[in-house]
């Protein structure tokens, strides 16, 4: 359990650290961004309480935010995205269900429950960012497609880091 803590504690700084130095300095055109701190997110156990993802995923989100001086945006986004992952996980459940001691990754459900389940919730993530960094609809179809370019970028880097750095 202490292992475990400390594993997702070393992931959560790493990603932010990451976020920080490296991604945010990425930008193409200005239209893509990618978020891969949401990999946090994404690949926190199953059986998490549901109170303890929040508050780490506005905590992440916090930090983001007060290294970014975004005031809210990021904390609201993956606030919201932590919250929707129950009902994205129930969308997608594998027909045995969600067994005891599997993890959301590439290696136990495979690359297409892996994939929707990531485009899902970083589409939700990067919509919500978006619309609340721009807070208006005057400016609808540039932000529309900015979260979906960011989105695809994100999911893309997420999707190779499983196969990369989270091998057996």
């Amino acid at each position: 359990m202490i292992r475990e803590l400390a594993r997702y504690l070393f992931l959560f700084i790493l990603l932010i650290l990451a976020q920080v130095l490296i991604f945010n300095n990425i930008e193409f055109s200005g239209y893509i961004n990618p978020y891969v701190y949401v990999l946090f997110v994404l690949l926190i156990p199953f059986n998490t309480p549901g109170f303890f993802l929040l508050i780490s995923a506005f905590a992440l989100g916090l930090i983001v935010d007060l290294f970014m001086g975004t005031p809210g945006v990021h904390s609201s986004a993956t606030t919201l995205m932590a919250f929707s992952r129950r009902s994205v996980m129930a969308l997608f459940s594998p027909r045995e269900g969600y067994q005891s001691g599997t993890f959301p990754r590439i290696l136990h459900f495979g690359p297409e429950w892996f994939i929707k389940y990531t485009v899902t919730l970083v589409l939700i993530h990067h919509f919500t960012l978006f619309y609340l960094e721009v807070f208006t609809l005057h400016q609808f179809f540039g932000t529309f497609l900015r979260a979906l370019l960011s989105s695809l970028l994100t999911s893309l880097i997420i999707v190779f880091s499983q196969f990369f750095i989270f091998r057996r």
